[in-house]
This record gives structure tokens, sequence and C-alpha cells, in this order.
């Protein structure tokens, strides 16, 4: 393997008081509805920060999987917007400093690309490194959006605890970061918002505020708000307004409904009182979700298959 720290280009030292929590946010094929994209966007924009580190995109990235977008004025290209994957020193709300790795995820050298991050952990002191996803989920739009907070260890864990037991998905550079960082000993753990299926294909802002709200009620960071609030509100309103009247997609929201609410009584009751109710396991909704997963890993093969 090629030296790790060849991908990383310093463009200045940083200094902590205390040693700092990653985030990394990696948009792109686990970042359901564009969540995870949304929120590294909203913290750069309301918090004080500066870059750190960038990494070689021309090692890293399939310029042909994902075509950077470029502007043409009248006769001639004017500019090109090629994707970063950059490491920013971030000031929460509380002045407190925290790293925030976001970008594309990697199209190839996963393996230096995680010993490249691994380095960053040792030459900062790194205490707790926390990846955040999002992922289609069989619930609809009008249900508060879950959480799956999991880790390395179990003290790391907070809130609801997952429904699901065991499900096999297609590899992704958060979940294989999360788990070699834990390997190297580091405390390691992730946050995933659980987005509508059928909205994972359009911005859906109440990812981004899903996971906004889970990264503040664990880890001690504050973030503000800002508009992100009324984008989701805005999202909602606009989702209801297009998508009344249609038949077909009433009948599956009112299904997602009865499901969704079925398992909320279940765990509030204890899965007591109701032998009849038709609710599904949680190996069930594991299914779901994979075929939901495997599907999305499905469509963008065969994009990438249709440029050669």
């Amino acid at each position: 393997m090629r030296d790790p720290a060849e991908l990383i280009a310093f463009n200045r030292d940083a200094l902590f008081d205390v040693p700092p929590i990653l985030i990394h946010a990696f948009n792109g094929f686990v970042d359901a509805g564009g969540g995870v994209r949304q929120l590294a966007e909203h913290i750069l924009d309301n918090c004080n920060h500066t870059l750190i580190a960038s990494f070689d995109v021309d090692e890293l990235i399939d310029y042909r999987a994902r075509r950077p977008r470029m502007q043409f004025v009248v006769d001639h290209f004017s500019s090109v917007d090629f994707p970063k994957i950059a490491l920013h020193d971030v000031e929460d709300a509380n002045g407190k400093h925290f790293l925030l790795l976001s970008g594309p995820e990697p199209d190839y050298q996963w393996s230096r690309f995680l010993n490249a991050i691994e380095l960053i952990v040792e030459k900062y002191a790194v205490e707790l490194a926390i990846g955040l996803s999002a992922i289609p989920w069989p619930l609809p739009h009008t249900r508060p959006l879950g959480l799956t907070v999991h880790g390395n260890k179990p003290e790391l864990l907070f809130g609801a605890g997952s429904v699901i037991g065991e499900i096999e998905v297609p590899g992704h550079v958060g979940a294989l970061l999360e788990l070699h960082l834990g390997q190297c000993g580091l405390n390691s753990m992730g946050i995933t918002a659980q987005v509508p299926h059928y909205l994972v294909q359009f911005e859906y802002p109440q990812g981004a505020l899903a996971l906004l709200e889970g990264l503040m009620a664990g880890p001690d960071i504050v973030i503000p708000r800002g508009d992100l609030s009324d984008s989701a509100a805005q999202s909602l309103a606009n989702i209801t307004e297009q998508l009344s009247g249609n038949e077909e997609f009433s009948a599956v929201v009112h299904a997602l409904e009865a499901q969704y609410d079925q398992i909320a009584e279940a765990l509030s009751a204890g899965a007591r009182g109701l032998p009849d109710a038709d609710i599904p396991s949680g190996d069930q909704i594991a299914a779901q979700v994979e075929a939901f997963l495997a599907e999305v890993d499905s469509a963008k093969d065969s994009d990438k298959d249709s440029d050669l």
C-alpha cells in the first residue's frame, strides 16, 4: 500500500485544549434524502470553522460516476466545481472545538483512506469518532423520523434501542471507518437517520434535522438550528401538497402509518396486550431495509455501467 499520508494536504495545523471529537459525514450511498450532506453544510454555514486539511480527490473519486458540475456562459465554459473531501476545525455555539470530515464518499482506495484517517486521529488525539448516515426506512413522512445509534461500546449508545437484530448491507466508507477506528481502540459510534424510503431521492431536510438533534443529544456539542427547522417544515408542507389526491400513494402511506403505530404501541406496551396485531419482527424490518439498500446499490451500479 502506498503511504496513506500522501492523500492528505494540510493547510494549517490546529491545537486543541482538550482531545476533540471527530465527526465524519460522507454524502453518497448512505445519505438518503441528502440529510448527511445538508447537515455538514449547515454546520459549516452556522459555525465558525477553519480548513485544516484536504484530500487528493483525484486518487479517491471516480469522476465518471459523479461528474463535476460545470458552468457554461453564452459561448464558453466559465467554471467547474470539483468535489472536495475536507477536514475542518469547527467551533460550536459554546466555544467547543471539534473536527468535521465531510465530502463525497471515496470511490477508490478505501483501505488507504481509512489508514489516512487513523493518522489524523493520532495527530490530534481524537477521543471519539461519530459517523453520520441516513438510510431508507419503511415509515411514513407523517410520523417522526427515527434514529439508530450504534457503536463499539454500550456506554456510547443513547436514546431508543434498535429494533433490528442482524442485517447485511453493502459496505460503505462511513461504516468501515466506524469499524476500523473501533478496532484501533478508539471510542467509535454512528448516528443513522431513518428516512421514508419513497423520499430518498429527494432533498429531505427532516433527515438533517433529525441527525442534528441526535448529535446534540449525545456528545457535548451545541450547533445552532438556524433555518433548518423552517426548511424541514416547508419541505413537509410541499410533500403533502404535491402528493395529495394520489390514491395509490395514500394507500402506501396509510399502510406504513398502521405499521408504524402498531410497532410504537407494542414497544410502549412492552409487546403485551396486542396478540392479534400484525407487527413485523425485527428480522422482517431488517429485510425491508436490506432490500431498499440493495436496490439503491444496484441502481448506482447500473448508472455507472451506462457510462461505459
